[in-house]
């Protein structure tokens, strides 16, 4: 009971967390809650009994993650520019996207059920072979580096690549944003 009243009060203050976001103009505050979002999700993920994903997002969405956005913000404008018109297609698709997945998770069994699909057919083979087959005793250690170590090794790819992308991205803007402040201080000085 603890718990799932746990989990509803971390749920809750993810949608204020991101409800915020959306209306917040300037981009500091967008980061930081940024920041407090992963953090939020990491603690959910930690009652949820999944440490490895909490401290994953942990380490990169609080992490790495804000310091790359305040890097950038400190490399480009401060604020939000403020559209005049309200654009209601983002939000229909949101809503429509929104419904589709609602939709989708209807038939799925629920959290924690003994008789779904993965707890018959795949856990049973990765609790009782994995000590034999990789030898390592640990079954979520060996499911990682052994079972799916492509998959792990694929992710680390990504992660590596969005992070070369955004320090390119980074360099150009950061000369870009030298050149507009010194035209800004020609023009004030005029």
């Amino acid at each position: 009971m603890i718990e799932t009243l746990i989990n509803i009060a971390l749920f809750a203050m993810l949608i204020t967390t991101a409800f915020a976001i959306v209306r917040m103009d300037r981009l500091f505050g967008v980061v930081m809650l940024s920041g407090v979002f992963s953090l939020l999700s990491a603690m959910l993920f930690v009652t949820l009994d999944a440490v490895d994903v909490a401290f994953t997002e942990a380490a990169v969405g609080a992490g790495i993650s804000t310091v790359l956005m305040l890097g950038t913000i400190a490399l480009t404008a401060r604020a939000e520019k403020r559209r005049n018109k309200r654009q209601f297609v983002p939000l229909l698709v949101c809503v429509v996207v929104g419904a589709v997945l609602i939709y989708g998770t209807a038939d799925m069994p629920s959290f924690g059920d003994p008789n779904a699909p993965a707890n018959l057919h795949v856990s049973p083979v990765y609790m009782s072979d994995s000590i034999e087959e990789i030898d390592v005793p640990n079954v979520v250690t060996s499911i990682l580096a052994s079972y799916r170590g492509y998959d792990t090794m694929g992710e680390t790819a990504v992660v590596f690549t969005a992070g070369i992308g955004v320090l390119l991205i980074l360099s150009g803007l950061s000369g870009r944003r030298r050149r507009e402040d010194e035209e800004e201080d020609e023009e004030e000085q005029v």
